[in-house]
């Protein structure tokens, strides 16, 4: 199973990329950005597709590993280095990431639900709080 989701994320990188987001740029009716981060213990860069959401000029991703227990790794590689790339669409946007807490945390967390309900149900499945990530472009 591991083996196919890396098969599928890599699949899915080598055609946003290839495409400038024209394959891959959606995925069940949300808007996808790929996330390039540096990896905590290999200091190698690391990308995936996540879904993305608008935010006061700078976009949201959600922390969810489809609910289970633990954070998916970009998360954790966001911790400790919060400078990162995006690509969305053809452009390529350095960024900030900063962890969404208290009331910027519940009315974005609203906004994902609304539009992508599956989020809800991943909630439901972990006991842990979903992180969201706010990925404000560096200047």
């Amino acid at each position: 199973m591991k083996f196919m989701l890396k098969l599928w994320m890599a699949i899915h990188v080598g055609l946003y990329r290839l495409s400038q987001g024209k394959v891959g740029g959606t995925m069940n009716g949300s808007k996808m950005l790929l996330l390039t981060t540096t990896g905590r213990k290999t200091g190698r860069a690391h990308t995936v597709p996540l879904g993305f959401w608008d935010r006061q000029g700078a976009w949201v991703v959600v922390a969810s590993n489809s609910g289970a227990p633990t954070h998916p790794a970009w998360y954790l590689n966001l911790r400790s280095k919060p400078q990162a790339s995006v690509q969305i669409s053809d452009r390529v946007i350095p960024v900030t990431a900063e962890l969404l807490a208290g009331e910027a945390r519940a009315q974005a967390w609203q906004g994902v639900i609304a539009t992508s309900p599956a989020y809800a149900a991943y909630e439901k499945r972990t006991s842990r709080e979903i992180p969201l990530m706010l990925l404000r472009p560096r200047k």
